[in-house]
């Protein structure tokens, strides 16, 4: 049996530009991510939820300290359940939103997440998908307030990952495709796809940059993970053009100044996934999740540590 380990702090919500908040769960780490509101005059939208039953409680708890009552949309930026587990403490008030392969992958990958980690006081997280869907682009309007934009620039951390771009307040919710003082994790999306999301994602100006998983910044938070996602591509090149494994190529790499990112064992998973597309795969076709999540337990020594 997993020894549980010991929770982290709980988040809290601040204001990041008028009518705009983050979320922000520390240090960041596995199923410790970011969350957002923006108050848009008579509608307001919750851009993700948290892992558990307790985490959620707490950000409801926030959020409805700014527009009681709650949200009226959640949008899901991907399907992992640190970012969808609570979504069913805001329905029925709520509409939860979602690309439609987001809403098909929560429906696919279930509460599994939670067998990762057994020692994690989970609670109760129904499974509750997204009931409004979309696929390129969809905007929720406020009468009085900011609008936002939802739009998908996946393949990146998975096949389809939304990012809620606030343009009247210069705000960007990335979910996970940046992420600020914690390793990315790109497995189950895309390298490349990583490369272009973040080209996308600044070609919008935004001044706040609330990343999924650490601190809020600016754009230096989009310069600093494309530097690591570039990393990651040099590191397995120079892996294939020895004939080194992935788990081979990962103990030897030289990470320098992105040696110091919490959760450095990902770093196995995105050189997987790196690999692949150097070896011909397409951006978001499916890995051996389960397989690299074991190279990653024995690269780091043992099961990786979950506060949630």
């Amino acid at each position: 049996m997993t020894a549980p380990t010991a929770p982290a702090a709980h988040g809290s919500l601040t204001r990041v530009a008028d009518d705009v908040y983050a979320f922000v769960q520390p240090e960041g780490g596995w199923c410790l991510n970011n969350a957002g509101l923006v108050v848009g005059g008579d509608r307001a939208v919750l851009v993700d939820t948290a892992a558990t039953e307790s985490r959620t409680r707490r950000l409801r708890e926030e959020v409805e300290r700014v527009v009681p009552g709650g949200p009226d949309f959640v949008v899901n930026t991907h399907f992992h359940g640190d970012h969808t587990f609570g979504n069913g403490q805001f329905v029925p008030r709520a509409v939860v939103v979602a690309h439609e392969g987001t809403r098909s992958d929560v429906c696919e990958a279930g509460l599994g997440l939670r067998g990762l980690w057994p020692g994690v006081e989970w609670g109760e997280t129904p499974l509750t998908p997204p009931s409004l869907t979309f696929r390129d682009r969809l905007t929720l309007h406020g009468a009085g307030g900011p609008r936002t934009e939802l739009f998908d620039v996946g393949p990146a951390h998975t096949p389809n990952d939304v990012v809620a771009w606030v343009p009247e307040r210069g705000v960007l919710f990335t979910g996970d495709v940046v992420w600020s003082g914690v390793t990315p994790y790109l497995l189950m999306g895309s390298v490349t796809g990583s490369l272009e999301a973040l080209a996308r994602m600044r070609a919008l100006g935004a001044s706040v940059i609330v990343p999924g998983h650490g601190q809020v910044g600016g754009p230096e938070l989009l310069d600093a993970t494309e530097a690591y996602v570039r990393r990651i591509r040099e590191i397995a090149r120079d892996g294939l053009r020895r004939g080194a494994s992935v788990l081979t190529a990962a103990r030897e790499a030289d990470l320098g100044a992105f040696a110091g990112l919490l959760d450095s064992e990902r770093l196995v998973g995105n050189l997987h996934r790196a690999y692949a597309e150097l070896e011909g795969l397409a951006p978001g076709e499916r890995l051996d999740v389960a397989a690299s999540f074991r190279e990653m337990a024995a690269f780091h020594g043992g099961l990786p540590a979950c506060h949630a």
